[in-house]
């Protein structure tokens, strides 16, 4: 059984009371910013004050700024379940939230204050978050959980090259935003995989007892886990290799045969499930397109990475933040009117992106719609959870759905 959380009273803003609350507000706020500045550097040439180039932002601010921050919410949730530890709240949280800022801050304005103080400022947080989870995994004993602090490691380096090339130090920011991309790829297989068919079991056995469950985890789920780390690994550290489209088909049919087994097609009445098949489906779709590009070369590159981030990474992200914060502020866990609006942007996102090497002449009106439906996704997510995410917990009865 899962550890049951403790939760000290909290006088502060509820804003403070969980981690959930400020980094979730957080990634969806700097989605929505950060794609526009991206945006009208890419059709202008008008690049953000940073002494990065502006494609290296553009990954670096997604992976690094928003993706981060939805880690940090979901595992400071996540952790007080698994071990049982008090968790962080108030001030501490609040200074950890405060260290992500100064980040963002500091790497759009490095041109201005410079590539070190930048690469200070923009480290302080990942390496502090690193240590708050490993203290508390360590403290509680909880070493099935082990892989977070290797992932949360890998991380913190690969941001470490992107700041190590701002310096002219190496030549190592291509490959610190794919060590980046790769180790949340891998997240999304690791707790995805076990998410969603533990959801989906629960939901199906109270709504649906007719239809037999999503197969129990077992040894074809480490071989696809391990599948997905070696083509995940092949295309981080040497992208141009021979072995690289092998291993990333391999992963890619691996993540598509496990999806297979847990039951998605059945879960369409409840698009809060729904969403967390179709963000894992993803997976497998980005990491096949890569396998086969290298094959045959039938695409730009960026048209895979963007099915594993903006499809993967940027789905998944959404399926959890409104879960969880659903389930954490005292709200039905089922997805109104406007969280059903939310993913199918999101979709809508992924999908045009994809479709912007067919936009011939028309790239860049593709490229913006791909960017407004983006940002109309998450910014929908701060308008209809922003207030439950700052205020306390829905007393008595629980909200209606969102």
């Amino acid at each position: 059984m899962a550890a049951i959380p403790r939760y000290r009273p909290h006088a502060g803003p509820a804003l403070f009371s969980a981690g959930f609350r400020p980094f979730f507000l957080a990634a969806a706020l700097w989605a929505v910013l950060a794609i526009p500045l991206w945006l009208v550097a890419y059709a202008t040439g008008v690049a953000p004050p940073t002494v990065l180039p502006p494609v290296i932002w553009h990954a670096h601010e997604m992976i690094y700024g928003f993706a981060m921050a939805s880690a940090a919410g979901f595992l400071l949730t996540a952790i007080p379940n698994w071990t049982g530890r008090m968790p962080l709240q108030g001030r501490p949280l609040a200074g950890l939230a405060a260290l992500w800022l100064i980040g963002r801050i500091a790497v759009l304005f490095s041109a201005e204050i410079g590539a070190l103080a930048a690469a200070v400022a923009d480290l302080s947080f990942p390496a502090a978050f690193l240590a708050v989870v490993a203290r508390e995994i360590l403290a509680g004993r909880n070493w099935r959980n082990l892989p977070m602090l290797a992932a949360l490691s890998l991380l913190l380096l690969g941001n470490l090259l992107v700041h190590l090339d701002a310096l002219g130090i190496v030549d190592t920011a291509a490959l610190g935003n794919r060590i980046g991309i790769g180790t949340l790829l891998e997240l999304i297989a690791l707790i995805g995989g076990r998410i969603v068919p533990s959801f989906t079991r629960n939901w199906l056995a109270k709504n649906r007892p007719d239809v037999a469950p999503p197969a129990q985890a077992g040894t074809l789920d480490l071989v696809a886990l391990a599948a997905t780390g070696l083509g995940l690994a092949a295309w981080a550290v040497a992208p141009d290799s021979p072995v690289a489209p092998w291993a990333e088909l391999i992963a890619g049919a691996a993540a598509g045969l496990r999806l297979s087994r847990w039951r998605g097609v059945k879960t369409i009445r409840e698009p809060l499930l729904l969403i967390l098949h179709i963000g894992y489906g993803w997976l497998a779709i980005g990491l096949l397109l890569l396998g086969l590009d290298g094959f045959y070369e039938f695409m730009p590159p960026t048209t895979a990475l963007h099915a594993l981030t903006v499809g993967a990474i940027g789905t998944m992200i959404l399926a959890v933040m409104t879960r969880a914060s659903l389930g954490h502020t005292g709200r039905t866990l089922s997805a109104g009117p406007g969280t059903k609006t939310i993913y199918v942007l999101v979709t809508a996102a992924a999908i045009l992106r994809l479709a912007v090497p067919l936009a011939g002449a028309q790239m860049m009106v593709a490229l913006s719609l791909a960017g407004t439906a983006w940002c109309a996704a998450f910014g929908l997510f701060v308008i209809l959870y922003g207030g439950p995410l700052a205020r306390p917990k829905a007393s008595g009865d629980a909200a209606g759905p969102i």
